[in-house]
Parts: structure tokens; sequence; C-alpha cells
């Protein structure tokens, strides 16, 4: 049977058309789309098609704007994607001027955020922030005073073990960590000074380890132990902890991680983490996961919340407290942390210290309370007293405020750690600003429950004169000084970091 090939046109409302391919039409029937009727166009003659009885409706002008717009969109998209590539390439051929690596909690947004003010602080114009190679990784470029191209600051942000390799290898200028750094590691870098001196290790701010779960979990408290037997797989359903029955599903940072590494420390207590957990580098990609599942739990750094539920904690003979920025600033919240920058004794890149001294300063504090972590600019906040504190204490501390910030001390010592030592200076310029008189000044120092109730109540007196003494130093000195031993514990004292907690002296100023 001879067959005569032909093709239809009409793609908006005929399938054969839209299949594009060519349709056989027996010789002496009707040339026409079997699918819609109209006329088909001959295949091999290729002439013009001609006009149906029914005129196929023309394209809308809405149509051909839509087509337009999305070819501008198209065009954009891929103008950006040659700039940003470009002008990466471009940076990754030129030395930065300083180079950051470490922890993903301070580099994700921390970072980049403080390196964006100090080049601004610098006088640096047309400062902006470009991605890196990878999502951890970002470049902070802006021009200098005198410059005609831009210079940069690399940021990579694989996780606070990276800061201490790349020290070592001289990959980077300053490591960030949140955590404080470990002996091995100390060790393999002596030639860059003590790293636990003051010289070497600064406090870039404060964070709390939050722990999460989502918001349709009904629970809101849990002890530091059930936490840890969930954590470590001898608790497995909520049922177990007073919530609802099902089967609890764990989140964590990976290995690289400060916070993981903290948490370890702070909770774990060295046990492995439970198997089947889910591991995470990113913070606030834990944090999502957690929110949008009825029976995960994770924990994460303050700032990374987002749409999750904190949960209080509590250790032995303590309140359960939630993650806030007067528990975490006090340093009162049992998994509170600090934020490390570390760097050579000599460093030398000339902008080190100078990026470090922006960081610690007025400024760079209030970045890092924008960022979401704890600053340590110091401010008055009211707070309860327990009715489990001494006696004098609440009757002093009655008509008064307290400061968001604690002094702290090794065990058996009365030397103020590398982070009091810049906070006597931060103290004593509100106290200025505020024109309070010193006789408005009280200083209440705390020992752990370690030793005789003698030597503790000895040992806290001794801490807070030792305060005093700085502040006489610097021109102020306190109304009253005062040593309640280990009568207002913050935390238990059965791990050595609740001890550390309960060491330290508070400052509260009379209304």
């Amino acid at each position: 049977m001879n067959v005569r090939w032909g093709r239809c046109f009409n793609f908006e409302n005929c399938k054969e058309a839209q299949q594009k391919q060519p349709i056989p039409i027996p010789q002496g029937a009707s040339f026409v789309c079997p699918g819609c009727a109209e006329p088909l166009q001959d295949e091999q003659a290729a002439v013009p098609r001609k006009a149906s009885a029914t005129p196929r409706k023309k394209p809308s002008a809405a149509l051909f704007s839509a087509i337009a717009v999305l070819v501008l969109v198209f065009a954009g998209l891929a103008a950006w994607w040659s700039w940003a590539h470009g002008a990466i390439g471009a940076m990754a051929k030129r030395e930065p001027i300083l180079r950051l690596a470490g922890s993903n909690t301070i580099g994700d947004t921390l970072g980049p955020a403080l390196a964006e003010a100090f080049l601004k602080n610098q006088g640096a114009t047309d400062v902006r922030i470009l991605p890196g190679a990878n999502p951890l990784e970002k470049i902070v470029e802006g021009v200098l005073p005198g410059d005609t191209k831009a210079s940069a600051i690399t940021i990579a942000a694989h996780g606070s073990a990276t800061a201490f390799t790349a020290l070592a290898d001289n990959s980077c200028d300053i490591g960030m960590a949140s955590r404080k750094i470990k002996a091995d590691e100390a060790a393999k870098l002596k030639s860059l000074g003590d790293m636990s001196s003051f010289a070497n290790e600064h406090i870039l701010g404060l964070d709390g380890i939050a722990v999460i779960v989502s918001a349709a979990n009904p629970a809101a408290q849990l002890d530091k132990d059930k936490i840890m037997r969930i954590f470590t797989g001898a608790i497995t359903d909520w049922s177990q902890v007073g919530a609802y029955r099902g089967t609890i599903k764990i989140y964590a940072r990976d290995d690289n991680s400060g916070t993981y590494d903290t948490f370890k420390s702070l909770v774990l207590g060295g046990k492995p983490l439970a198997a089947g957990a889910q591991r995470i580098e990113d913070s606030k990609a834990l944090s999502d996961a957690v929110a949008a599942d009825p029976n995960g739990i994770g924990f994460i750094g303050l700032p990374y919340i987002q749409s999750a539920k904190p949960i209080a904690v509590s250790d032995k003979g303590t309140l359960a407290l939630l993650p806030t920025r007067l528990t975490v600033s006090t340093e009162d919240y049992l998994l509170s942390r600090r934020l490390y920058l570390y760097t050579p004794v000599n460093p030398t890149n000339k902008y080190t210290r100078s990026f470090v001294e922006f960081a610690l300063s007025s400024k760079g504090q209030d970045v890092v309370a924008a960022t979401g972590f704890v600053a340590q600019n110091v401010a008055q906040v009211a707070q309860t007293v327990s009715a489990e504190a001494p006696a004098e204490y609440r009757s002093l501390t009655k008509d008064a405020n307290r400061l968001s910030l604690d002094f702290r001390f090794a065990s058996g010592q009365t030397d103020l750690d590398n982070k009091a030592k810049v906070d006597l200076d931060r103290v004593v310029s509100l106290v200025a600003d505020l024109k309070v008189p010193g006789d408005k000044v009280m200083l209440f120092g705390f020992s752990d429950g370690v030793g005789s109730s003698a030597s503790n109540q000895a040992l806290s007196l001794s801490r807070a004169k030792s305060v005093e003494s700085q502040f006489i130093q610097r021109g102020m000195s306190p109304a009253i000084v005062r040593g309640y031993g280990s009568g207002l514990a913050v935390a238990s004292d059965e791990s050595g970091e609740g001890q550390a907690r309960n060491r330290r002296v508070e400052i509260w100023i009379k209304k």
C-alpha cells in the first residue's frame, strides 16, 4: 500500500505534533493529522502548509514576554557565575594577606563577618564575601587604602582539629577552635610558643552547646546522665525519658568538629557515640535535620538552633538551665564553652596580631554578638538568686544586678585564667562608663566541693581578694569582698569540668 508522509505542526493542541515524528497517510485518504484533523505538511515535498479552516491560535504577547524574561535571567546567572568564578580564580592566584583555618562553628558565619568588619576597620573599600572552592571555605576581599587591587582573607572551616594541623604546616596564620587545644596538639606546636599561654591563646567569645529536638517533641529538660545514655545508645526510645513512644534518632557532628569534641568531653565522658548516629559536617544542616525529625535529637552551637527546640540541661544537685546569653556568658550553663583563636607567639604576618586585637575589641565583640554567639562586652543583668544560696549572699544581692561574666581559676589556684585577664579591663571600662562608684561593687568568691569546708571557704575568699587587688591596681576599690566556699554550686563536682565551673568570682553592682 502506498503511503504519503506528512508532519503536524499544531504543537499546542496535538500529541502527534508534540512527538515530532512523520505521520503515514494511506494513498487516497485525507491528508490531515489523525490526532487533531489539521492539514499536514508534506514531508517529502516540504511544501508550506495551507491555512487551516480553523485558524490556530497565535502565540500571545505574554508568552513572548515570559520567554524574553527567562532569557535575561539565564543570561544574568551566566554572567554572575562567570564573574564569581573569575573573581575566585583571580584571588586564588594572589597570596592572601591573612589565612584562617579550623572550626566550622566559627568559620561558617562569625569568621567571615569578622574578616569583613576588620577590612572595613582598616579602611578597605568594596569589601565583599565570596564563595570558596567548597561550601566550607570563603574569601573576604576588599581594596585597602593606597592599593588598586583587592586584598583577601581566606577562611577554611573544616573543623577545630584542622586549626592545629594548619598552624603546624604553615597553611594558616590564625587557628579557629571551638574547644581548647589538647596537650598533644600543643606539643606539636612548641616552635610557635606555649599554645595555652596568654600570648598564644585568645578567647574570641562564648557559645553554649544546645541539646536540640524537634518542636513537636514534648521533651523539655534532661539531666546530663540521660543525655549521655541517649547518645551512647543505652536509651533508645523516647518513652524511657518520659516523652511519647518512638525510636530515638541521633544526629551528631563529624569527628573533626570542635563541637563534637567538646560534647564528647562534657557529656559522653569518653564513651563512644551510639552506632547508627548520623554524622553531619555542617552545623546548619544538622539543626535542620533534627527540626524535621520528631524522633531526632542532636547538639549544636547556640547560633545554629534555628527552628529546632533547645532543652534545659541539669546535673546532679543543680537546676536545669536553658542555653541563654546570661547562662552562657557567666558560664553557668552546663554545656557552655569558649571559642578560641590560636596564633604563634611571634607571628610573621603583620595582620595576625591586629586581627586578634580587633576581634577582642568592643567592635569585634559586637560582631560576635550580631552573629548569634555570646560576646564578652560586659553588661548588668538582673538575676533571681536561688533560695539555696547562703543567707548573707541572698541579702547582699537583693537590690543588685550581676555582671554578665565571672572570673574563673585553675584547681587550687588564685591566678586568673586567660579570659579573666582580658575581662578585668572590660569590667573596669564598664564601671567607668556607668560612673559606678567603688562602694557599689561587690565580689563573691566560690570554690568547688573538693577538700574540707574550711579550706574551701579560705580559698574562695582568697580568689575574691585576688580579683580585688587587680581592680585596685586599675583604680577601683570594691566595697564588699566575700568568700562562700562551695555554698552555691552551678555544676556537679564529680567531673573536672564541673569543678572548674564552680571555681569562680561573681561581680555584682548595687542599684
